[in-house]
């Protein structure tokens, strides 16, 4: 059985709003035989999206190499917008080496409200995934039942939307947002094409792809823009 174990301590600091929270990354960053392409970082995977997305969205010009310049751009930016990372799964078993989310046994969970509450101006949780099994909502929600936290539905269109309220504040309680984003990954690539809206966008273009439509559905998210991709 292999224990697999994350990589990375969650990347935060005082003055992050929102958090991407994942589940683990695949199981070369935690033995440390990476890939050329890959970034030895928090989704530094070659084969994930989440940075190309970013660099799409955000015109970082990112290096996509094993490089301390590599890391040092994507933590430059994640401070200048306020953004942490706090992936929520610590450890897992493995009967099978991949980093399949559904291969995971005798999980091991980050206290992440913990972290929220040392974290207070969070305001927002951008999940690298939905509420299939061993997804990032679905520990969230098994989390949050430790925590006797209710999570309440905003949104039911991808990407969901739901909010909670975590302790009291000065005027009212502290109510936190997650949205649970189509995981950046060629894996999803699937679920992505069976959703309305994409068939909609690709009809009217051709061209349009999954990416196209990741870039499309992140973009107000990370840029702080009112509104779901089909009301801009």
């Amino acid at each position: 059985m292999f224990l697999h174990s994350h990589p990375y301590e969650p990347f935060l600091f005082k003055e992050a709003t929102k958090l991407i929270v994942g589940t683990l990354p695949p199981p070369r960053f935690t033995t440390g035989l990476l890939k050329e392409g890959d970034v030895d970082f928090c989704y530094g995977s070659r084969d994930g999206q989440l940075w190309t997305i970013l660099d799409r969205i955000f015109q970082l010009d990112l290096k996509f190499e094993t490089s301390e310049e590599a890391i040092a751009q994507r933590k430059r930016f994640l401070v200048q917008h306020k953004i942490g990372i706090c992936d929520i799964v610590q450890s897992a078993e493995r009967a099978k080496i991949d980093a399949s989310d559904l291969g995971m046994q005798n999980i091991q969970l980050r206290n992440l409200i913990g972290y929220l509450k040392k974290y207070d101006k969070v305001d927002t949780l951008l999940f690298t995934g939905g509420n299939s099994k061993n997804g990032p909502e679905y520990f969230f929600r098994r989390h949050l039942k430790e925590h006797q936290i209710n999570l309440e539905l905003v949104d039911s269109q991808v990407p969901r939307i739901h909010r909670f309220c975590l302790s009291p504040k000065e005027g009212g309680r502290r109510v936190i947002q997650t949205v649970s984003l189509t995981a950046p990954s060629g894996a999803a690539n699937r679920a992505v094409g069976s959703l309305l809206h994409y068939k909609m966008l690709k009809a009217e273009n051709p061209k349009f792809n999954t990416l196209d439509y990741r870039e499309l559905q992140y973009r107000p998210f990370f840029k702080g823009i009112k509104g779901k991709p089909s009301d801009i």
